[in-house]
């Protein structure tokens, strides 16, 4: 009875994986043939992507298909479990190099320890975009602002720029051009410190990441992230996922400055002894 139970459960298990699998290299979304994007209260013709702005999967967990696990703290119960995702990579592979395949693996396990997010850093790009908060954009034909709920984080896309960053930074250094109706922004510059997800991935310093916005309806963009990084990976590749607009009543970005809440994991044990 118990054989049959546990190659039940073996099977259910296999054919979870299997349709995990199966969705993570379905291709990507497509406008509807001869839709038109509103328009930017500017003169300048291009879409309105002024909102806010909010992925609905389990990138952040994850970023590759995933079935549901328990999480690191067993108190917690349900409460800090890790739900099951589709994934959001290309193939559903990362392309690691072999030193870093192990490193990621080093990550997953040290994930409280070593994650960014745990501390409130700075999340980068392209995790910013799909932690479980939402971000707003403010567009002008000059320059798009990218504000985040986590740890008031912000970046600025400079249009039709050709600067270079003056320092290496958490969230890099953006620029941005316009193919159409869909927004490439190119972002390199970055500290090497930031991971993709909860785990384990990660990237280097080296990191060159070319994000495109493509409105598919008033309330949808599909978002692109083609990742370079040849101290990593042996080749590039690409996560996409849709972007939804909120559109609740009075929906606003609202404060989550986290800093104060990892005072005490990170700086606890500086604290004086009183006898």
């Amino acid at each position: 009875m118990h054989i049959r139970i546990r190659r039940t459960i073996v099977g259910a298990s296999a054919a979870v994986a299997l349709t995990v699998l199966s969705f993570a290299v379905a291709p990507a979304a497509q406008a509807p043939a001869g839709y038109k994007a509103p328009r930017s209260p500017f003169k300048d013709g291009k879409p309105d992507l002024n909102g806010i702005w909010q992925a609905n999967n389990t990138a952040n967990w994850d970023i590759q298909g995933h079935a549901a696990r328990q999480g690191p703290v067993l108190e917690l119960g349900a409460a800090f479990s890790v739900p099951a995702g589709l994934g959001v990579v290309e193939g559903d592979e990362i392309p690691y190099q072999p030193w870093a395949a192990a490193k990621k693996k080093e990550n997953a396990a040290n994930w409280l320890k070593l994650d960014p997010e745990v501390k409130c850093y700075m999340p980068g790009v392209p995790r910013a975009t799909y932690m479980p908060y939402p971000f707003q954009i403010v567009q002008t034909p000059t320059h798009v602002l990218m504000a985040y709920e986590f740890a008031s984080a912000s970046r600025t896309i400079y249009m039709n720029s050709k600067d270079e960053s003056p320092a290496d930074t958490w969230m890099g250094w953006s620029l941005g051009r316009w193919e159409g109706d869909t927004l490439v922004v190119d972002v390199n510059a970055f500290n090497g410190e930031t991971w993709f997800d909860r785990a384990g991935n990660f990237h280097s310093e080296a990191l060159h990441v070319v994000e495109r916005y493509t409105p598919l309806s008033r309330d949808v963009l599909q978002y692109e992230a083609t990742i370079e990084d040849p101290k990593v990976f042996t080749r590039p590749w690409k996560m996409s996922m849709p972007l939804y607009r909120r559109v609740e009543k009075n929906a606003q970005l609202l404060e989550y400055k986290c800093v104060e809440f990892v005072e005490e994991l990170m700086y606890g044990h500086l604290r004086k002894k009183t006898k």
